[in-house]
């Protein structure tokens, strides 16, 4: 399982990649002949002793700074080890997702009507969430709402660990998606024919635009705020939160205002805008289960 990346080293594409794959596949099984319960401690508990001493920790102490400033430091460090927990959790979670049931005690669901207006109203339809809480377990959306999707999403450069969450995306109703020109070609023929997407709208885009969050400009992907011009697909966000443990609710809102001008790039922004403003207000109420490791903002 050669990767397909030409930009890679042979160091990397013979020797670092597999065994990274190989350390990965081995976590992954020893978390999945755990329960869901005890891999989740196990992995919250290697996130919050491992974190803390990673050079990236550095970043998301510093977006957090920034987004908090009124956050004593004592605040922030608390912050960053609830972060790491939550992620450390999330990771070993990963071989369990397919045998969550939403709407049972382990995946609440509340507002599945605001989803189910997208389903029944004969149009193409948007369906968008963050990374927080457990984001794989976001993506049972579409299994709440029994609705076939295309679901997007990013690739890891590895392909040995990409394996890895291909097999927990099972649980999936529908098809992921892959992030670029071709997996673009893929949602645009499927909204065309009325298609319901899904996707993670929080992280930076070189090629976006800017729009405010938390207060500052951060590079935006506008697809989102296209599909919706383009195709009258109007957008459901979807919380997903940690409740305690690996218990989980899923929140579908009603979806935003859309609103069609004679200038497209403003309606666009406007549109994006509102939606990062939508992901800001979940952050700001439960911050250390936001992936804060993101290089969201320029320096």
């Amino acid at each position: 399982m050669a990767p397909k990346n030409k930009n890679i080293s042979n160091f990397q594409r013979y020797f670092s990649y597999p065994l990274q794959g190989l350390v990965a596949h081995l976590f992954f099984w020893l978390f999945s002949i755990m329960s869901i319960d005890r891999a989740s401690a196990v992995g919250g508990w290697i996130g919050r002793k491992i974190g803390a001493r990673a050079s990236i920790t550095k970043r998301a102490r510093r977006n957090m700074e920034r987004a908090f400033p009124e956050k004593s430091a004592h605040e922030i460090e608390t912050i960053l080890g609830d972060m790491w927990e939550n992620l450390g959790r999330s990771i070993a979670e990963v071989p369990h997702i397919h045998k969550i049931e939403p709407g049972s005690d382990r995946l609440e669901v509340v507002g599945l009507e605001n989803g189910l207006a997208l389903k029944n109203d004969d149009k193409p339809g948007q369906f968008f969430t963050a990374h927080a809480g457990n984001w794989e377990v976001a993506m049972l959306l579409a299994r709440a709402m029994d609705l076939e999707m295309m679901c997007v999403y990013r690739a890891p450069d590895n392909p040995w660990v990409d394996n890895i969450f291909s097999k927990a995306r099972q649980g999936f109703k529908g098809e992921m998606v892959r992030k670029g020109p071709e997996g673009a070609r893929k949602l645009t023929g499927f909204l065309r024919k009325g298609g319901h997407i899904a996707m993670l709208v929080d992280q930076k885009m070189n090629d976006g635009i800017a729009v405010p969050f938390f207060g500052r400009d951060a590079m935006t992907a506008p697809a989102l705020a296209q599909f919706a011009m383009r195709y009258d697909a109007p957008a459901v966000p979807v919380r997903l939160e940690r409740l305690h443990g690996a218990y989980f609710r899923m929140t579908f809102y009603p979806k935003i205002d859309i609103v069609k001008t004679d200038d497209r790039h403003a309606d666009i922004l406007k549109i994006m805008t509102d939606v990062n403003a939508v992901i800001e207000d979940w952050i700001r109420q439960r911050p250390a289960q936001w992936l804060w490791v993101h290089r969201r903002w320029p320096d």
